[in-house]
């Protein structure tokens, strides 16, 4: 019988033996977490199942992939700004008009457009930008309720995950314009003001186009939050309320950081 090594029983076997353990690039498996095969074996495996496309592994690359694909195409785009809005609106709707106006002014101003590529709202931004001669952009997600890019986009991304897209808005946009709009243009709006709250992104600035559309969201964020003391007293003053598409781009086009 051999002495016990350091940790060891006599007459037991080891805690931890060499062929129950193995390192998988920064990982340590131990006991019956080791695979009977080694990743090699695995990947050269004609018979192998294909379920592994859909593993949180192969996620990360598809992820990093879209941040590659995002920042090779628009890191050359020059200004922009990022417009969003419902993708319900109906051409027929005043809102939809606005977009058109919006999107036409800044590209006049010499501002690149940037919307989610769908109908409505963002179809209104992308086709005043692209009658104007400007450059139309759409980061388009995939939804199952979606059809695809607006036929006014230019340059557009297709994206599957909705973390990789807001990035690209916050990136390349100089600021926001938002028009009415439901969950998903609360969501990109209010992911804009925390990240400026919160100081994680250079600040820029946010306008609301429609008074009586978000004046009862302005409202209630007086009495509510800031009310409250949830938010800070110069955190509603983020936000510029008007309904003059005219004076939506002009406050993107002259906003200085401050300090700066």
């Amino acid at each position: 019988m051999t002495e016990p090594g350091p940790g060891e029983k006599p007459d037991e076997e080891p805690l931890v033996r060499r062929d129950t353990e193995r390192r998988s690039g920064p990982v340590t498996l131990r006991r019956k977490r080791v695979p009977e095969t080694t990743t090699d074996q695995r990947l050269l495996d004609r018979k192998q199942p294909t379920d592994w496309l859909h593993a949180d592994p192969w996620r990360v690359m598809r992820i990093q992939s879209e941040f590659v694909e995002g920042f090779g195409t628009l890191a050359e785009l020059g200004p922009a700004v990022g417009v969003f809005g419902s993708a319900r609106i109906l051409p027929d709707d005043p809102a939809y008009a606005m977009g058109v106006e919006v999107g036409r002014l800044a590209a006049e101003a010499g501002f690149a457009v940037i919307t989610g590529g769908g109908p409505g709202a963002m179809e209104a931004a992308n086709k005043g930008a692209f009658e104007a001669g400007g450059t139309s952009v759409g980061l388009g997600i995939e939804l199952p309720f979606e059809t695809g890019l607006n036929p006014y986009v230019d340059l557009g991304i297709n994206f599957r995950y909705f973390f990789a897209r807001k990035t690209m808005f916050v990136k390349y946009s100089r600021g926001f314009i938002v028009l009415p709009g439901g969950y998903g243009t609360l969501d990109e709006l209010f992911e804009a003001l925390t990240l400026a709250q919160t100081r994680k992104v250079t600040e820029f600035p946010i306008v609301l186009m429609g008074t009586r559309y978000w004046q009862g969201l302005l409202d209630w964020l007086g009495d509510g939050p800031q009310a409250k003391g949830m938010i800070g007293p110069g955190d509603i003053e983020r936000l510029t309320l008007t309904d003059d598409p005219a004076e939506a781009v002009k406050i993107i086009q002259t906003y200085e950081e401050p300090g700066a």
